[in-house]
């Protein structure tokens, strides 16, 4: 299974020997549900079969859908798959991503990939980390505001005491006492255990390396908040002891282990909406004042000219609105057109890739939320 954290969004912006197919679609993670989902997948292809065919032979078609038609025979994958599908094909890659979130069904084929799902579902408003821990074991999860699933920890990144303190971790040891007057007498052995002193430092040593691991592997790369689910005497020492910038300072009191994974969810969507939401409060505020002072726009063909020479710091585009059209990435001319056509795009899905490859920042933005009504709001540099 490919990995959208390794390929977003540079291996996706790329450019790639068109034609380039895009599709998305919304699965299921249980029987009986899972059933159909293979089942609409083959109607997809044949709609992209259909969009090929009004250009290209099919002696060039078929080795385009064939790695398609290999996936909805892949009765294995079909029994693990989430909430939603991506799967991106041309004739020099193919990719397929297991989404945490649904996504509308939607098939185009292109000139270059319709990434703007990707885009939501990458981005790090709303994305969120948990790190799980006790003095012995981490589990480490990853989620938004629909799923939350546990993630295998990247390698470097310690999952027990035992791995990250290996021999210098303090063991219960035996001591002896040699009771009477005669040094040659018989000895008394008994148990002391492990020192609290010596537990508690071995647990510190633990929290500090797992600190810097999930840090180094996992917060600096992607950006994301992260929630400490624990227990209370835990949630202190490991604060006291952190460096990681992304560590949020609430948290979830109570060890995963004692929550089924939706209340897990709940509780930390709990935790992160108010931070998601005022992020995109000030977004909105901030496009406000730059449009203010001519530092912001909404209009199409404004916002394509300005992306193209590289003005455009942040971009919004809403979620699930798609404008059929061209835009050419020398002048930012943009000419409306069939999303049917084979070599038709979303005019923000473009935008959006085109602000990305220049530095830019892309955020994909509810329609309830959007300050505009074109589906774009800039804000410039300059």
């Amino acid at each position: 299974m490919d990995s959208l954290c390794s390929d977003y969004p540079a291996g996706l912006l790329e450019a790639h020997e068109p034609p380039c197919l895009s599709l998305y679609q919304p699965t299921h993670r249980h029987h009986p549900e899972n059933q159909q989902d293979p089942i609409r997948f083959r109607n997809l292809v044949k709609t992209m079969e259909e969009s090929l065919r009004q250009k290209y032979p099919t002696r060039e078609i078929q080795p385009l859908l064939e790695p398609f038609q290999a996936l909805a025979d892949n009765h294995d994958f079909w029994n693990h798959i989430l909430d939603g599908l991506a799967v991106l094909g041309a004739p020099d890659m193919f990719r397929v991503y297991r989404l945490q979130r649904p996504v509308a069904e939607l098939v185009i084929v292109a000139d270059s990939f319709h990434t703007k799902p990707l885009m939501r579902v990458f981005q790090s408003a709303g994305r969120y980390q948990v790190l799980g821990l006790n003095r012995r074991e981490i589990k480490l999860f990853e989620g938004n505001r629909d799923a939350l699933d546990e993630i295998e920890p990247a390698p470097g990144v310690p999952r027990t005491i035992t791995e990250a303190l290996g021999e210098e971790l303090t063991e219960p040891h035996l001591t002896v006492s040699t009771y009477g007057s005669d040094p040659a007498g018989p000895a008394m052995h008994h148990g002391q255990g492990a020192k609290k002193d010596e537990v508690d430092l071995d647990t510190e040593r633990f929290f500090r390396a797992v600190d810097r691991a999930v840090v180094e592997h996992h917060s600096r790369p992607l950006g994301l908040p992260l929630l400490l689910a624990a227990l209370p005497e835990h949630h202190n020492l490991f604060h006291q002891v952190s460096h990681n910038p992304f560590l949020m300072t609430e948290g979830i009191d109570i060890h995963p282990d004692a929550l089924p994974i939706d209340a897990l969810r709940d509780r930390a969507w709990r935790v992160v909406e108010p931070h998601y939401l005022a992020r995109l409060a000030g977004l909105v505020e901030e496009f406000g004042v730059a449009r203010s002072k001519r530092l912001g726009a909404d209009e199409l063909a404004q916002v394509a000219e300005a992306t193209v020479v590289g003005r455009v710091a942040t971009l919004l585009i809403e979620a699930d609105r798609q404008i059929p059209g061209r835009i050419d990435a020398a002048t930012g001319r943009i000419e409306f057109d069939d999303l049917a056509h084979p070599e038709v795009d979303d005019l923000l899905d473009d935008l959006g890739e085109l602000v990305l490859k220049m530095g830019g920042e892309v955020v994909v933005v509810p329609a309830e939320r959007m300050p505009t009504q074109t589906g774009a709001a800039a804000i410039y540099r300059f």
